[in-house]
Protein backbone atom coordinates (compact mmCIF):
# COMPACT_ATOMS: atom_id res chain seq x y z
CA UNK A 1 0.00 0.00 0.00
CA UNK A 2 1.26 3.32 -0.79
CA UNK A 3 1.10 5.98 1.56
CA UNK A 4 1.56 10.20 1.77
CA UNK A 5 1.60 12.85 4.53
CA UNK A 6 0.39 16.18 4.18
CA UNK A 7 1.44 18.83 7.25
CA UNK A 8 0.65 22.39 7.43
CA UNK A 9 1.63 25.21 10.02
CA UNK A 10 0.03 28.40 9.54
CA UNK A 11 2.56 31.04 10.94
CA UNK A 12 6.37 31.64 11.94
CA UNK A 13 5.22 32.11 15.81
CA UNK A 14 4.42 27.99 15.82
CA UNK A 15 6.98 25.59 16.35
CA UNK A 16 9.05 25.96 12.98
CA UNK A 17 9.61 21.98 13.41
CA UNK A 18 5.89 21.34 13.35
CA UNK A 19 5.54 20.08 9.92
CA UNK A 20 8.51 17.26 11.11
CA UNK A 21 5.94 16.89 14.29
CA UNK A 22 2.72 15.99 12.35
CA UNK A 23 4.93 13.71 9.94
CA UNK A 24 5.82 12.09 13.12
CA UNK A 25 3.04 11.80 14.49
CA UNK A 26 1.60 10.80 11.05
CA UNK A 27 4.26 8.05 10.87
CA UNK A 28 3.93 6.20 14.25
CA UNK A 29 -0.12 5.33 12.05
CA UNK A 30 0.81 3.88 9.47
CA UNK A 31 -0.28 0.62 8.56
CA UNK A 32 2.56 -2.12 8.81
CA UNK A 33 1.88 -3.01 4.88
CA UNK A 34 2.32 0.50 3.82
CA UNK A 35 5.09 2.07 2.50
CA UNK A 36 5.72 5.91 2.89
CA UNK A 37 6.04 7.12 -1.02
CA UNK A 38 5.28 10.63 -0.63
CA UNK A 39 5.53 13.76 2.39
CA UNK A 40 3.80 17.19 1.81
CA UNK A 41 3.80 20.56 3.43
CA UNK A 42 3.36 24.02 3.16
CA UNK A 43 5.05 26.21 6.25
CA UNK A 44 3.20 29.30 7.54
CA UNK A 45 0.42 28.81 5.58
CA UNK A 46 -2.95 29.71 6.81
CA UNK A 47 -5.46 27.31 6.51
CA UNK A 48 -7.88 29.97 5.04
CA UNK A 49 -5.57 29.75 1.73
CA UNK A 50 -7.12 27.22 -0.78
CA UNK A 51 -5.72 23.97 -0.94
CA UNK A 52 -4.73 24.37 -5.02
CA UNK A 53 -3.09 27.58 -4.08
CA UNK A 54 -0.21 26.05 -1.58
CA UNK A 55 3.08 24.77 -2.96
CA UNK A 56 2.64 21.59 -1.24
CA UNK A 57 -1.48 21.38 -1.70
CA UNK A 58 -0.62 21.06 -5.38
CA UNK A 59 1.75 18.51 -5.26
CA UNK A 60 -0.25 16.20 -3.04
CA UNK A 61 -3.61 16.78 -5.32
CA UNK A 62 -1.21 16.28 -7.98
CA UNK A 63 -0.48 12.81 -6.60
CA UNK A 64 -3.99 12.07 -5.25
CA UNK A 65 -5.52 12.71 -9.12
CA UNK A 66 -2.54 10.43 -10.43
CA UNK A 67 -3.56 8.18 -8.37
CA UNK A 68 0.36 7.47 -7.26
CA UNK A 69 -1.02 7.19 -3.46
CA UNK A 70 -3.55 4.57 -1.84
CA UNK A 71 -3.89 6.56 1.87
CA UNK A 72 -3.22 9.91 2.89
CA UNK A 73 -2.27 10.39 6.55
CA UNK A 74 -3.21 14.17 8.16
CA UNK A 75 -2.75 14.95 12.15
CA UNK A 76 -6.51 16.22 11.18
CA UNK A 77 -8.38 17.49 8.71
CA UNK A 78 -7.95 21.70 9.71
CA UNK A 79 -4.40 20.63 8.49
CA UNK A 80 -5.96 20.28 5.03
CA UNK A 81 -8.25 23.71 4.94
CA UNK A 82 -10.17 25.97 7.63
CA UNK A 83 -12.21 26.77 5.04
CA UNK A 84 -15.45 24.28 5.41
CA UNK A 85 -15.80 24.67 1.75
CA UNK A 86 -12.98 24.01 0.37
CA UNK A 87 -12.15 21.38 2.64
CA UNK A 88 -15.60 19.44 1.69
CA UNK A 89 -13.99 19.77 -1.91
CA UNK A 90 -10.79 18.52 -1.27
CA UNK A 91 -11.68 15.65 0.70
CA UNK A 92 -14.38 14.94 -1.83
CA UNK A 93 -11.61 14.46 -4.59
CA UNK A 94 -9.64 12.57 -2.59
CA UNK A 95 -12.35 10.22 -1.68
CA UNK A 96 -13.37 10.11 -5.50
CA UNK A 97 -10.30 9.01 -6.26
CA UNK A 98 -10.32 5.82 -4.31
CA UNK A 99 -7.72 7.08 -1.48
CA UNK A 100 -8.16 6.33 1.97
CA UNK A 101 -8.11 9.66 4.03
CA UNK A 102 -7.15 9.57 7.89
CA UNK A 103 -6.99 12.21 11.00
CA UNK A 104 -4.63 10.45 12.97
CA UNK A 105 -5.30 12.95 15.64
CA UNK A 106 -9.15 13.71 15.16
CA UNK A 107 -10.40 10.40 14.28
CA UNK A 108 -10.98 10.84 10.65
CA UNK A 109 -11.44 8.17 8.30
CA UNK A 110 -12.81 8.06 5.00
CA UNK A 111 -13.80 4.07 5.51
CA UNK A 112 -15.85 4.23 8.62
CA UNK A 113 -19.48 5.49 8.79
CA UNK A 114 -20.48 8.78 10.04
CA UNK A 115 -17.55 10.25 8.23
CA UNK A 116 -19.21 13.20 6.25
CA UNK A 117 -20.92 13.83 9.89
CA UNK A 118 -17.31 14.43 11.48
CA UNK A 119 -16.25 16.42 8.35
CA UNK A 120 -19.08 18.55 8.44
CA UNK A 121 -18.30 19.24 12.12
CA UNK A 122 -14.47 19.71 11.99
CA UNK A 123 -15.18 22.03 8.49
CA UNK A 124 -17.53 23.96 10.66
CA UNK A 125 -15.32 24.22 13.87
CA UNK A 126 -11.80 25.33 11.68
CA UNK A 127 -14.01 27.79 9.87
CA UNK A 128 -15.71 29.77 13.24
CA UNK A 129 -11.78 29.30 14.84
CA UNK A 130 -10.92 31.72 11.56
CA UNK A 131 -13.49 34.00 12.66
CA UNK A 132 -13.31 34.46 15.62
CA UNK A 133 -9.37 35.12 15.05
CA UNK A 134 -9.87 37.32 12.57
CA UNK A 135 -12.27 39.34 14.82
CA UNK A 136 -9.56 39.23 17.89
CA UNK A 137 -7.40 40.53 16.10
CA UNK A 138 -9.02 43.46 14.01
CA UNK A 139 -10.22 44.43 17.81
CA UNK A 140 -6.49 44.51 18.95
CA UNK A 141 -5.82 46.57 15.81
CA UNK A 142 -8.59 49.02 16.26
CA UNK A 143 -7.67 49.21 20.02
CA UNK A 144 -4.29 50.06 18.57
CA UNK A 145 -5.63 52.76 16.52
CA UNK A 146 -7.46 54.34 19.16
CA UNK A 147 -4.85 54.47 21.79
CA UNK A 148 -2.56 56.91 18.57
CA UNK A 149 -0.52 53.74 17.82
CA UNK A 150 0.23 52.27 13.66
CA UNK A 151 -1.56 49.30 12.69
CA UNK A 152 -0.72 49.03 9.21
CA UNK A 153 2.79 49.73 7.42
CA UNK A 154 3.47 53.23 6.53
CA UNK A 155 2.63 55.36 3.62
CA UNK A 156 5.14 56.46 1.24
CA UNK A 157 6.76 59.63 3.18
CA UNK A 158 6.95 57.77 6.34
CA UNK A 159 8.73 55.60 8.77
CA UNK A 160 7.88 53.67 11.79
CA UNK A 161 9.14 54.98 15.21
CA UNK A 162 9.11 52.90 18.47
CA UNK A 163 7.37 54.12 21.73
CA UNK A 164 6.78 53.32 24.59
CA UNK A 165 3.57 51.05 24.60
CA UNK A 166 3.60 50.35 20.55
CA UNK A 167 4.85 52.86 17.16
CA UNK A 168 4.22 55.78 15.45
CA UNK A 169 4.30 57.11 12.25
CA UNK A 170 7.12 59.99 11.90
CA UNK A 171 7.59 61.54 8.36
CA UNK A 172 11.07 60.39 6.24
CA UNK A 173 12.34 63.45 5.18
CA UNK A 174 13.51 62.71 1.62
CA UNK A 175 10.66 60.70 0.89
CA UNK A 176 8.46 63.56 1.92
CA UNK A 177 10.28 66.09 -0.10
CA UNK A 178 9.13 63.66 -3.55
CA UNK A 179 5.70 63.64 -2.29
CA UNK A 180 5.26 67.39 -2.14
CA UNK A 181 7.47 67.60 -5.50
CA UNK A 182 4.95 65.81 -7.08
CA UNK A 183 2.06 67.45 -5.41
CA UNK A 184 3.52 71.24 -6.52
CA UNK A 185 4.23 69.71 -10.26
CA UNK A 186 0.86 68.39 -10.67
CA UNK A 187 -1.23 71.51 -9.40
CA UNK A 188 0.93 73.42 -11.33
CA UNK A 189 -0.43 71.48 -14.53
CA UNK A 190 2.25 69.30 -15.29
CA UNK A 191 1.00 65.66 -16.70
CA UNK A 192 0.74 62.49 -14.16
CA UNK A 193 3.28 60.98 -17.07
CA UNK A 194 5.28 64.06 -17.00
CA UNK A 195 5.70 63.68 -13.56
CA UNK A 196 6.87 59.86 -13.35
CA UNK A 197 9.05 60.40 -16.38
CA UNK A 198 10.94 62.87 -14.64
CA UNK A 199 11.57 60.78 -11.00
CA UNK A 200 12.33 57.73 -13.56
CA UNK A 201 14.84 59.77 -15.00
CA UNK A 202 16.77 60.93 -11.90
CA UNK A 203 16.29 57.43 -10.58
CA UNK A 204 13.87 58.31 -7.62
CA UNK A 205 12.82 55.29 -6.14
CA UNK A 206 8.93 54.33 -6.21
CA UNK A 207 7.04 53.07 -3.20
CA UNK A 208 8.09 49.46 -4.29
CA UNK A 209 11.28 50.53 -4.65
CA UNK A 210 11.34 49.98 -8.68
CA UNK A 211 10.36 53.06 -11.42
CA UNK A 212 7.61 55.08 -10.82
CA UNK A 213 3.75 54.47 -12.92
CA UNK A 214 1.15 56.14 -13.11
CA UNK A 215 -1.03 54.29 -10.94
CA UNK A 216 1.62 54.67 -8.59
CA UNK A 217 1.09 58.53 -8.58
CA UNK A 218 -2.50 58.82 -9.85
CA UNK A 219 -4.26 56.00 -8.13
CA UNK A 220 -7.79 56.11 -7.59
CA UNK A 221 -9.76 59.17 -6.00
CA UNK A 222 -12.55 57.00 -5.23
CA UNK A 223 -10.28 54.15 -3.32
CA UNK A 224 -7.91 56.87 -1.91
CA UNK A 225 -4.95 54.95 -3.11
CA UNK A 226 -2.10 57.08 -4.86
CA UNK A 227 0.18 59.76 -3.51
CA UNK A 228 -2.36 62.66 -4.80
CA UNK A 229 -5.41 60.93 -2.92
CA UNK A 230 -3.61 59.94 0.44
CA UNK A 231 -5.33 62.26 2.97
CA UNK A 232 -2.35 61.25 5.18
CA UNK A 233 -0.31 63.92 3.77
CA UNK A 234 -2.20 67.16 5.16
CA UNK A 235 -2.39 65.01 8.34
CA UNK A 236 -5.63 63.41 8.13
CA UNK A 237 -5.39 59.82 9.40
CA UNK A 238 -7.96 57.16 7.84
CA UNK A 239 -7.87 53.34 9.07
CA UNK A 240 -10.87 50.55 8.69
CA UNK A 241 -11.36 52.06 5.40
CA UNK A 242 -12.01 48.85 3.46
CA UNK A 243 -11.54 45.08 4.32
CA UNK A 244 -9.87 41.75 2.00
CA UNK A 245 -12.73 38.99 1.70
CA UNK A 246 -12.20 35.93 -0.57
CA UNK A 247 -14.15 35.65 -3.69
CA UNK A 248 -15.81 32.50 -2.78
CA UNK A 249 -15.35 31.20 -6.99
CA UNK A 250 -11.73 32.07 -7.31
CA UNK A 251 -10.47 31.80 -3.48
CA UNK A 252 -8.30 34.92 -4.03
CA UNK A 253 -8.69 38.06 -1.83
CA UNK A 254 -10.70 41.11 -2.74
CA UNK A 255 -10.58 44.60 -1.47
CA UNK A 256 -13.75 45.59 -0.14
CA UNK A 257 -15.07 49.01 1.10
CA UNK A 258 -16.47 49.24 4.06
CA UNK A 259 -19.70 51.53 4.89
CA UNK A 260 -18.13 55.35 6.00
CA UNK A 261 -19.53 55.35 9.57
CA UNK A 262 -17.11 52.26 10.09
CA UNK A 263 -14.25 54.27 9.01
CA UNK A 264 -11.81 55.00 12.09
CA UNK A 265 -10.32 58.89 11.48
CA UNK A 266 -7.82 60.93 13.06
CA UNK A 267 -6.26 64.29 12.85
CA UNK A 268 -2.36 64.78 13.27
CA UNK A 269 -0.76 67.60 12.30
CA UNK A 270 2.55 66.72 12.93
CA UNK A 271 2.23 64.02 9.96
CA UNK A 272 1.29 66.46 7.51
CA UNK A 273 3.27 66.95 4.61
CA UNK A 274 1.50 69.36 1.61
CA UNK A 275 -0.01 72.29 2.69
CA UNK A 276 -3.84 72.82 2.68
CA UNK A 277 -3.73 75.09 -0.35
CA UNK A 278 -1.57 72.77 -3.02
CA UNK A 279 -3.82 69.99 -1.84
CA UNK A 280 -6.91 72.01 -2.47
CA UNK A 281 -5.82 72.70 -6.09
CA UNK A 282 -4.58 68.94 -6.42
CA UNK A 283 -8.67 68.08 -5.53
CA UNK A 284 -9.85 71.08 -7.92
CA UNK A 285 -7.85 69.59 -10.50
CA UNK A 286 -8.71 65.69 -10.06
CA UNK A 287 -12.49 66.86 -9.63
CA UNK A 288 -12.55 68.31 -12.95
CA UNK A 289 -12.09 64.86 -14.59
CA UNK A 290 -9.97 62.08 -14.87
CA UNK A 291 -9.51 62.34 -18.79
CA UNK A 292 -8.94 65.74 -19.04
CA UNK A 293 -6.25 65.68 -15.97
CA UNK A 294 -4.59 62.48 -17.15
CA UNK A 295 -5.92 61.68 -20.70
CA UNK A 296 -6.13 57.98 -19.05
CA UNK A 297 -9.74 56.05 -20.13
CA UNK A 298 -12.71 56.16 -17.77
CA UNK A 299 -13.85 52.65 -16.42
CA UNK A 300 -15.82 50.32 -18.66
CA UNK A 301 -14.99 52.57 -21.80
CA UNK A 302 -14.30 50.01 -25.00
CA UNK A 303 -11.25 49.60 -26.40
CA UNK A 304 -11.69 51.89 -29.93
CA UNK A 305 -8.32 50.43 -31.72
CA UNK A 306 -7.99 47.47 -33.29
CA UNK A 307 -4.62 46.53 -32.07
CA UNK A 308 -4.12 48.07 -29.08
CA UNK A 309 -3.22 45.49 -26.48
CA UNK A 310 -2.11 42.85 -28.94
CA UNK A 311 1.49 44.51 -29.87
CA UNK A 312 4.46 43.91 -28.28
CA UNK A 313 7.18 46.68 -27.98
CA UNK A 314 10.56 45.01 -29.05
CA UNK A 315 12.61 46.43 -26.75
CA UNK A 316 10.44 45.67 -23.04
CA UNK A 317 7.96 43.37 -24.42
CA UNK A 318 5.36 45.34 -22.93
CA UNK A 319 1.88 45.88 -24.53
CA UNK A 320 1.70 48.60 -27.10
CA UNK A 321 -1.26 50.84 -27.00
CA UNK A 322 -3.17 53.84 -28.45
CA UNK A 323 -0.65 56.53 -27.60
CA UNK A 324 -2.92 59.21 -28.87
CA UNK A 325 -5.78 59.83 -31.87
CA UNK A 326 -3.15 58.95 -34.26
CA UNK A 327 -0.70 56.65 -33.14
CA UNK A 328 0.13 53.09 -31.07
CA UNK A 329 3.19 53.33 -28.46
CA UNK A 330 4.98 51.35 -25.76
CA UNK A 331 2.48 51.85 -22.86
CA UNK A 332 5.77 51.48 -20.69
CA UNK A 333 7.30 54.01 -22.31
CA UNK A 334 4.04 56.37 -22.30
CA UNK A 335 3.80 55.64 -18.62
CA UNK A 336 7.01 55.42 -16.95
CA UNK A 337 9.21 57.18 -19.52
CA UNK A 338 12.29 56.59 -21.90
CA UNK A 339 14.78 55.91 -18.91
CA UNK A 340 12.67 52.81 -18.45
CA UNK A 341 12.14 51.98 -22.02
CA UNK A 342 12.92 53.86 -24.98
CA UNK A 343 9.51 52.70 -26.83
CA UNK A 344 8.26 52.83 -30.01
CA UNK A 345 5.81 54.48 -31.82
CA UNK A 346 3.78 53.38 -35.04
CA UNK A 347 1.39 55.18 -37.26
CA UNK A 348 -2.42 53.35 -36.27
CA UNK A 349 -3.79 53.45 -39.81
CA UNK A 350 -0.25 51.94 -41.35
CA UNK A 351 -0.62 49.16 -38.51
CA UNK A 352 -3.70 48.26 -39.34
CA UNK A 353 -3.80 48.71 -43.20
CA UNK A 354 -1.07 46.27 -43.54
CA UNK A 355 -2.08 43.90 -40.65
CA UNK A 356 -5.61 43.20 -41.92
CA UNK A 357 -4.51 42.93 -45.38
CA UNK A 358 -2.20 40.38 -44.38
CA UNK A 359 -4.64 38.31 -42.17
CA UNK A 360 -6.75 38.44 -45.01
CA UNK A 361 -4.19 37.13 -47.48
CA UNK A 362 -3.49 34.34 -44.74
CA UNK A 363 -6.82 32.98 -44.47
CA UNK A 364 -6.38 31.70 -48.35
CA UNK A 365 -2.80 30.74 -47.92
CA UNK A 366 -3.19 26.62 -47.75
CA UNK A 367 -0.12 26.78 -45.95
CA UNK A 368 -1.97 28.92 -43.07
CA UNK A 369 -4.97 26.45 -42.64
CA UNK A 370 -2.66 23.80 -42.71
CA UNK A 371 -0.08 24.94 -39.89
CA UNK A 372 -3.54 25.68 -38.16
CA UNK A 373 -4.34 22.49 -38.67
CA UNK A 374 -1.29 20.86 -37.36
CA UNK A 375 -0.69 22.50 -34.20
CA UNK A 376 -4.20 21.89 -33.13
CA UNK A 377 -4.01 18.31 -34.02
CA UNK A 378 -0.45 18.12 -31.98
CA UNK A 379 -2.06 20.44 -29.15
CA UNK A 380 -5.44 17.67 -29.15
CA UNK A 381 -2.81 14.95 -28.72
CA UNK A 382 -2.60 14.17 -25.34
CA UNK A 383 -6.42 14.77 -24.70
CA UNK A 384 -7.00 11.72 -27.47
CA UNK A 385 -4.31 9.61 -25.09
CA UNK A 386 -5.67 10.62 -21.56
CA UNK A 387 -9.34 9.54 -23.35
CA UNK A 388 -7.90 6.33 -24.53
CA UNK A 389 -5.94 5.55 -21.43
CA UNK A 390 -9.27 6.51 -19.17
CA UNK A 391 -10.93 4.16 -21.93
CA UNK A 392 -8.50 1.38 -21.46
CA UNK A 393 -8.65 1.60 -17.59
CA UNK A 394 -12.44 1.25 -17.32
CA UNK A 395 -12.34 -2.10 -19.47
CA UNK A 396 -9.80 -3.34 -17.09
CA UNK A 397 -11.67 -2.43 -14.09
CA UNK A 398 -14.94 -3.77 -16.12
CA UNK A 399 -12.89 -7.44 -16.53
CA UNK A 400 -11.94 -7.33 -12.57
CA UNK A 401 -15.68 -6.26 -11.61
CA UNK A 402 -16.92 -9.16 -13.04
CA UNK A 403 -14.55 -11.61 -12.19
CA UNK A 404 -15.08 -10.39 -8.44
CA UNK A 405 -18.85 -11.00 -8.93
CA UNK A 406 -18.11 -14.64 -10.31
CA UNK A 407 -15.68 -15.42 -7.31
CA UNK A 408 -18.30 -14.22 -5.02
CA UNK A 409 -20.89 -16.41 -6.56
CA UNK A 410 -18.97 -19.65 -6.52
CA UNK A 411 -17.38 -19.26 -2.94
CA UNK A 412 -19.30 -16.77 -1.09
CA UNK A 413 -18.86 -13.64 0.21
CA UNK A 414 -15.92 -12.77 2.32
CA UNK A 415 -14.43 -9.43 3.88
CA UNK A 416 -11.59 -9.24 1.46
CA UNK A 417 -13.37 -10.18 -1.62
CA UNK A 418 -16.10 -7.59 -0.86
CA UNK A 419 -13.22 -4.79 -0.23
CA UNK A 420 -11.70 -5.59 -3.81
CA UNK A 421 -14.90 -5.47 -5.50
CA UNK A 422 -15.82 -1.82 -3.40
CA UNK A 423 -12.57 -0.40 -4.32
CA UNK A 424 -12.84 -1.57 -7.75
CA UNK A 425 -16.07 -0.19 -8.24
CA UNK A 426 -15.58 2.99 -6.95
CA UNK A 427 -12.42 3.45 -9.21
CA UNK A 428 -14.76 2.67 -12.13
CA UNK A 429 -16.94 5.43 -11.05
CA UNK A 430 -14.57 8.07 -10.74
CA UNK A 431 -12.96 6.88 -14.00
CA UNK A 432 -16.39 7.57 -15.49
CA UNK A 433 -16.41 10.84 -14.36
CA UNK A 434 -13.25 11.61 -16.00
CA UNK A 435 -13.96 10.58 -19.30
CA UNK A 436 -17.38 12.17 -18.66
CA UNK A 437 -15.42 15.42 -17.44
CA UNK A 438 -12.64 15.46 -20.63
CA UNK A 439 -12.78 17.49 -24.21
CA UNK A 440 -14.99 16.31 -26.29
CA UNK A 441 -13.15 15.39 -29.66
CA UNK A 442 -12.63 18.36 -31.52
CA UNK A 443 -13.16 17.92 -36.03
CA UNK A 444 -10.45 19.57 -36.68
CA UNK A 445 -10.76 20.03 -40.47
CA UNK A 446 -14.19 21.30 -39.55
CA UNK A 447 -13.23 23.89 -37.28
CA UNK A 448 -11.28 25.38 -39.56
CA UNK A 449 -13.84 26.37 -41.81
CA UNK A 450 -16.25 27.72 -39.15
CA UNK A 451 -12.84 30.12 -38.21
CA UNK A 452 -12.37 30.92 -41.50
CA UNK A 453 -15.62 32.06 -42.33
CA UNK A 454 -16.21 33.84 -39.09
CA UNK A 455 -13.17 35.83 -39.85
CA UNK A 456 -14.06 36.61 -43.18
CA UNK A 457 -17.31 38.39 -42.41
CA UNK A 458 -15.74 39.90 -39.59
CA UNK A 459 -12.78 41.33 -41.25
CA UNK A 460 -15.64 42.83 -44.27
CA UNK A 461 -17.75 44.24 -41.40
CA UNK A 462 -15.62 47.44 -41.07
CA UNK A 463 -16.68 47.22 -37.74
CA UNK A 464 -13.61 47.83 -35.39
CA UNK A 465 -15.18 46.11 -32.57
CA UNK A 466 -16.23 43.47 -34.07
CA UNK A 467 -12.97 43.14 -36.00
CA UNK A 468 -10.61 43.58 -32.80
CA UNK A 469 -13.05 40.83 -31.32
CA UNK A 470 -12.04 38.81 -34.06
CA UNK A 471 -8.22 39.02 -34.52
CA UNK A 472 -8.32 38.25 -30.75
CA UNK A 473 -9.80 35.03 -30.81
CA UNK A 474 -6.82 34.49 -33.43
CA UNK A 475 -3.89 36.17 -32.60
CA UNK A 476 -1.46 35.78 -30.25
CA UNK A 477 0.67 38.42 -29.11
CA UNK A 478 2.33 40.48 -32.12
CA UNK A 479 5.84 40.61 -31.70
CA UNK A 480 7.44 43.95 -33.27
CA UNK A 481 11.06 43.68 -34.13
CA UNK A 482 12.97 46.95 -34.96
CA UNK A 483 16.06 46.56 -37.99
CA UNK A 484 18.70 48.25 -36.27
CA UNK A 485 19.83 48.91 -40.34
CA UNK A 486 17.23 50.66 -41.81
CA UNK A 487 14.76 51.62 -38.56
CA UNK A 488 12.00 49.59 -40.58
CA UNK A 489 9.72 47.70 -37.79
CA UNK A 490 8.81 44.51 -38.62
CA UNK A 491 5.55 42.50 -37.01
CA UNK A 492 5.94 38.64 -35.93
CA UNK A 493 2.41 37.50 -35.98
CA UNK A 494 1.93 33.81 -34.15
CA UNK A 495 -1.63 32.96 -34.78
CA UNK A 496 -1.90 30.78 -31.59
CA UNK A 497 -4.89 32.12 -29.45
CA UNK A 498 -7.57 30.26 -30.70
CA UNK A 499 -5.68 27.19 -30.91
CA UNK A 500 -5.25 27.42 -27.09
CA UNK A 501 -8.66 28.30 -26.63
CA UNK A 502 -10.06 24.93 -28.59
CA UNK A 503 -7.19 23.17 -26.52
CA UNK A 504 -7.63 24.53 -22.81
CA UNK A 505 -3.90 26.02 -23.01
CA UNK A 506 -3.63 29.04 -20.90
CA UNK A 507 -0.01 29.26 -19.68
CA UNK A 508 1.66 30.93 -22.78
CA UNK A 509 3.32 34.11 -22.81
CA UNK A 510 4.75 36.19 -25.08
CA UNK A 511 8.25 34.83 -26.01
CA UNK A 512 10.63 35.95 -28.20
CA UNK A 513 12.24 32.46 -27.95
CA UNK A 514 8.67 30.75 -28.92
CA UNK A 515 8.31 29.41 -31.91
CA UNK A 516 5.04 31.05 -33.71
CA UNK A 517 2.71 28.88 -35.72
CA UNK A 518 2.32 31.74 -38.44
CA UNK A 519 4.96 34.26 -39.02
CA UNK A 520 4.23 37.04 -41.51
CA UNK A 521 6.30 39.88 -42.71
CA UNK A 522 4.78 43.07 -43.05
CA UNK A 523 6.33 44.14 -46.50
CA UNK A 524 8.16 47.28 -45.97
CA UNK A 525 7.47 47.70 -42.18
CA UNK A 526 5.61 49.30 -40.24
CA UNK A 527 6.13 53.19 -40.74
CA UNK A 528 7.79 54.63 -37.67
CA UNK A 529 6.43 58.67 -35.96
CA UNK A 530 8.09 60.72 -33.62
CA UNK A 531 7.12 59.79 -29.95
CA UNK A 532 5.52 62.65 -28.16
CA UNK A 533 3.26 63.31 -25.03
Amino acid sequence: MRAAIYARFSTDKQNDKSADDQRRLCEQRLPADATLVAFHADDGISGSVPVLSRPGGRALMADVLAKRVDLLLVESLDRISRDQVDLEQTVRRIERAGIRLVGVSDGYDSQAGGRKVLRTMRGLIGELYLDDLREKTHRGLVGKVSRGFVATGPSYGYSIEKVDGGSRYVIAPEQADVVREIFERYANGSSVQKIAHELNRRAVPSPRGSSWAVSAIYGSPVKGSGILNNTMYVGRLVWNRSQWLKDPDTGRRQRIDRPRDEWIESIDDSLRIVDEETWAKVRARIDRGRDEVTGRKRAGRQPRTIFGGLLRCPHCHGAVVAVDARSYGCAARKDRGPSVCPGIILRRDRVDKLMLGLLRLALEDPRFAQSFQRELREQLAADDEDRGKLADRLRVLGGQIDRLVDAIATVGISDSLATRLKTAEAERDAVREQLAAAPAPVDVAALWVEVKARLQIVLASGDPAEIRAGVTDLLGPVLLRVDPSTGHTWGDVAVRALVDEQTGNKKRRPDESEPALLKVVAGAGFEPATFGL
